[in-house]
């Protein structure tokens, strides 16, 4: 499936090499959310996550910001109606956060400038995330008297308990530097040479099985949440599956005859 540029109203979205390049496109709001792009943000990853040609999904920002967070008018709207309305649309942005975590493709944060609220909230649902060396990040929802609540999931598996507590109560801003000592990026780019760290990410995934690929995130996703008696059988599952599968036949195959797996051509 190919996209239209007329789908979409607030992102840009295109499929190069193998790769679904979804980029927010509001640079006149500093590539803030709302309820428009929240639907489109989910509805690309949807699409791209069925997409047996795409291999990869990065996601950016267009200009020099990677997203400001929740939109101004949004929110101005959302004050204005009641409890219900405001869980509704909660759940839309939760959804959406969630569509991008649970996606069989692997995803990379492009954070090309600062990540704000729910911007960051996007880079910890991604599962990794390539900072530029002048991005900085901020969890500034108690400044308004709200809480990153949707978001939280993510980033308390990126960065852990106690940390989370820190920048969730401080709202404070921390550099790259500092979002990669705590892992709430993966790397931090020098100057010019974004582009080319993605790269380096997109090469390793690209030559990786599609279907270990997704039941490597599984595992890492499920794992945490079962008991001993359950991840030594679910692991010892997944194995036997991944074994016995055309996907690691063919990689076994491959390796023992000094080539290439068909997945990598």
């Amino acid at each position: 499936m190919r996209f239209k540029l007329n789908d979409y109203q607030t992102i840009k979205v295109e499929i190069k090499d193998r790769v679904g390049w979804i980029t927010m496109n509001r640079p006149e709001v500093r590539n803030a959310f709302d309820e428009r792009m929240i639907a489109d943000i989910h509805k690309a990853v949807d699409i791209l996550s069925a997409d047996n040609d795409v291999r990869a999904m990065v996601v950016t920002g267009e200009g020099t910001v990677f997203s400001a967070g929740a939109d101004i008018d949004w929110m101005k709207r959302m004050g204005q109606l009641g409890f219900e309305e405001n869980f509704q649309d909660a759940l839309k942005l939760a959804y959406m956060f969630d569509a991008i975590a649970r996606s069989p493709k692997p995803s990379i944060a492009r954070v090309n400038g600062a990540a704000i609220g729910g911007g960051t909230g996007l880079v910890s649902s991604c599962d990794v995330a390539i900072a530029d060396h002048k991005a900085f990040f901020s969890f500034s929802e108690v400044k308004i008297g709200l809480v990153p609540g949707c978001i939280g999931p993510y980033v308390v598996r990126k960065v852990g308990q106690s940390r989370s507590r820190e920048l969730f109560i401080t709202g404070r801003r921390i550099s790259a530097e500092e979002a990669d000592r705590y892992n709430l990026v993966n790397k931090v780019a020098e100057e010019g040479k974004l582009n080319e760290e993605v790269d380096v990410i997109l090469k390793a995934l690209l030559t990786s099985g599609p279907v270990a690929i997704d039941a490597a995130k599984r595992l890492v996703r499920d794992v945490p949440q079962l008991s001993r008696e359950e991840y030594i059988k679910y692991t010892a599952n997944m194995i036997a599956e991944l074994r016995t599968g055309p996907e690691g036949q063919e990689g076994t195959k491959a390796f023992l005859e000094k080539r290439k797996p068909k997945w990598s051509n």
